[in-house]
């Protein structure tokens, strides 16, 4: 429960009574992504229940209120990273500058744009089938994250090394097996395997493509890329379950 706790803390704005112990607890358990997953796309699908012409605005407030301000922070930072000129060194400098570029203005746009597209396009959908895509690619999103923390090497000492240095490829099963179920709930629903299944493994491509870029780029992962994973995969597992159903 401490390992929950503290990722229901770092992961979401829920108000939820976490310490030190919970943080050093989550660090080492990859499978708690993937149950704030559940918790933040079952929260969000309650946007779903309001009329269509709202649902995608709804969608994205809920988002926002839900997971804060964090893992959209890292995405325009690695914007601005992805499209300055220059070695690892100058990259990572871009990546700690306070100051907005094109490329975070760029990359914000494509998420927050995407964001209220998807909503429009799962507004259309059955009402179950709608929650199965939001869940299975939040939980997806997540899934992600737990990846690149088993399987990735951080730039530097520091956010994204307390996760690096005590998760492995060994740790990674717990996560898939928390994130599977997602599948049966989608059985339940008449929804399709491949729907389910393309919103669950699409956020995966993007992790192993952001991980694959951020090990030639800037030496390893960081905090942005964690960041930058949730919101591109999640993005991801959308579109790809909306094109399959």
């Amino acid at each position: 429960m401490g390992a929950l706790r503290g990722a229901v803390g770092f992961l979401t704005q829920i108000p939820i009574a976490s310490d030190g112990d919970d943080w050093s607890e989550f660090t080492g358990s990859p499978w708690a992504f993937s149950l704030v997953g559940w918790l933040v796309g079952g929260l969000a699908a309650l946007a779903l229940l309001l009329p269509a012409a709202v649902v995608p605005f709804a969608y994205l407030l809920a988002l926002v209120l839900l997971t804060g301000v964090n893992h959209f922070d890292g995405l325009a930072d690695l914007g601005d990273a992805m499209v300055v000129h220059g070695d690892r060194e100058r990259r990572r400098a871009v990546l700690k500058d306070s100051e907005v570029g094109v490329g975070a203005v760029l990359a914000l746009g494509v998420a927050l744009v995407g964001i209220g597209v998807a909503g429009a396009g799962l507004a259309r959908l059955s009402l179950g089938t709608a929650v199965v895509v939001v869940v299975a690619s939040e939980v997806g999103a997540k899934l992600a994250m737990a990846t690149v923390v088993c399987t990735g090497r951080a730039s530097h000492e520091g956010f994204a090394s307390a996760f690096t240095e005590r998760c492995s490829p060994e740790t990674l099963p717990g996560a898939v097996v928390a994130g599977l179920p997602v599948v049966a709930l989608g059985v339940v629903d008449g929804v399709t395997v491949p729907v389910v299944v393309g919103a669950l493994g699409a956020p995966l491509a993007v992790a192993w493509w952001l991980r694959r870029w951020a090990r030639r780029r800037l030496g390893g992962v960081n905090g942005d890329v964690f960041g930058a994973v949730n919101e591109l995969g999640r993005l991801a597992g959308l579109y790809v379950g909306l094109l399959l159903v």
